[in-house]
């Protein structure tokens, strides 16, 4: 799903060069409504215009459909959408009372993947902006026969799992919705090897009425203990391995909508993201106080650092921080609490999951704007792979013992496998909404699947998925 934005520049720069790619994309030319030079223009606030797959969750593919859903425009508006200086067929709209739009685009089967920026043109009053649709790549299926994989139906709205070696299970973090108050949520203990669910707790009572949902989740193998995030309440939650009990639950607004959370036992600290913030949250995992901050500057002007996934080596005393805004990875020394490294991630567009390859140092970061795994060189920065591997790309971890990186492309469906050079090796699935990937022992992953309503299943899946 893409939204509008407005930049005079850039739609300078888009009526004047991507006009040449409107024959290849196989759009017809279309009058478009005279707009007097140099007449009144719209002053209101900025409308949104957004487009969709055909059905909720599906990705604008070509050959496909794309949904068109506005609102903000004024009632009448007439509204034209081009690509360059060329109008699309079938992209003209008329703003209805309530100065909303919708309707329909046949993408070409000859469409290139990619993001394509869109012109919209309204008029009566004027305004001009630009929309990015994206075209994903459809990336079959391959290499299912060289890996074994089990599941299992655990939760309704699976989030999140981790992996305790200490013990050999595995912790999955459930959640029904992101806005408060969140009614139902849970945290569900299962044996990694079988899957079988061993122990399942709804969280503790909110204030709002609903529960202290869980989203992300991490282990504290010295202390035996589940850290959890709350990000409907900005907050973060404590819990035994052993039985689930509550050890700890911070209040609301601890760490404002607190995403990732990942625990480093040896040092005591439990480091949670903060996705509409620059900062990553400090907590003491013995005494369990207040947390302290890392501030994350980004580099980009007029930018601002958002920290969404993160990526631990607690060997090295390093943690990753990736930018969804501003498509950058931080590097944090964990010792001294400073940003050591600031890489930018080119050809990333709205950057969300990382890892890292401890014995190379490499860094992996898949992005959900692009639909692609971008491979890093840690020591410079140097861009060593752009791979698409489909619809929303949304998680990615590297896996040591066979050094492979996995990914959870929601979007598209599947999990896709990389080798260390970011080279395509495997597409598993399906996963309908794969959502999150952890490593478990002995090179086995486990994926979580946020698919029980495509499969029209009575609870989402956790996959096991071992290379055979």
């Amino acid at each position: 799903m893409t939204e509008l934005s407005s930049h005079p520049r850039k739609l300078f720069l888009t009526l004047l060069l991507a006009g040449s790619f409107a024959a290849g994309l196989g759009l017809v030319a279309m009058p478009v409504a005279a707009q007097a030079v140099f007449s009144q223009t719209d002053k209101s606030p900025e409308p949104r215009l957004m487009f969709m797959g055909a059905q909720r969750g599906q990705a604008i593919v070509a050959g496909g459909t794309a949904r068109v859903m506005g609102q903000g425009f004024h009632p009448g508006q007439q509204i034209s959408l081009l690509y360059g200086t060329t109008p699309l067929q079938g992209g003209q709209f008329t703003a209805d009372a309530e100065g909303k739009v919708s309707g329909a685009l046949t993408i070409p089967a000859d469409a290139v993947a990619g993001n394509h920026p869109i012109v919209v043109v309204a008029q009566g009053p004027y305004r001009a902006m630009v929309a990015n649709l994206k075209v994903s790549a459809v990336i079959p299926l391959s290499g299912q026969e060289k890996y074994q994989i089990t599941q299992a139906q655990v939760a309704r709205g699976l989030y999140q799992s981790a992996y305790s070696a200490r013990h050999n299970t595995l912790f999955a973090t459930a959640a029904l919705g992101h806005g408060v108050p969140v009614r139902q949520s849970e945290l569900v203990k299962l044996a990694a090897d079988t899957l079988k669910v061993e122990k399942r707790i709804t969280p503790a009572a909110a204030p709002d009425g609903g529960v202290f949902a869980t989203y992300g989740v991490g282990v504290d193998e010295g202390r035996d203990t589940v850290w959890t995030t709350n990000s409907a309440h900005s907050s973060v939650a404590v819990y035994r391995q052993a039985d689930l009990g509550l050890v700890k639950q911070f209040a609301p607004g601890t760490v404002p909508e607190a995403r990732d959370v990942v625990v480093d036992d040896a040092a005591g600290k439990a480091y949670v993201s903060s996705i509409t913030n620059p900062e990553v949250y400090v907590f003491d995992t013995t005494s369990l106080d207040a947390p302290t901050k890392i501030t994350i500057q980004t580099a980009q002007r007029g930018g601002k650092f958002s920290a969404a996934s993160l990526s631990l080596d607690s060997a090295a005393h390093r943690l990753y921080v990736v930018s969804q805004t501003t498509n950058e990875v931080a590097l944090i020394n964990t010792r001294s609490g400073k940003v050591e490294k600031l890489l930018p991630v080119p050809g990333a567009a709205s950057a969300i999951g990382v890892s890292h390859d401890p014995a190379s140092g490499r860094i992996y970061v898949v992005a959900q704007g692009s639909d692609n795994l971008l491979v890093l060189e840690g020591g410079d920065g140097r861009l060593v792979a752009d791979t698409p591997v489909g619809a929303g790309a949304l998680n990615v971890v590297f896996e040591p013992v066979g050094r492979r990186a996995y990914i959870a492309v929601r979007g598209g469906g599947t999990i896709a496998v990389t080798d260390a050079d970011g080279r395509l090796l495997a597409n598993l699935g399906p996963a309908p909404l794969a959502n999150h990937v952890e490593p478990g022992r002995d090179g086995v992953i486990y994926a979580v699947d946020k698919s029980a309503t495509a499969r029209d299943a009575e609870n989402d899946t956790v996959l096991k998925i071992r290379r055979r």
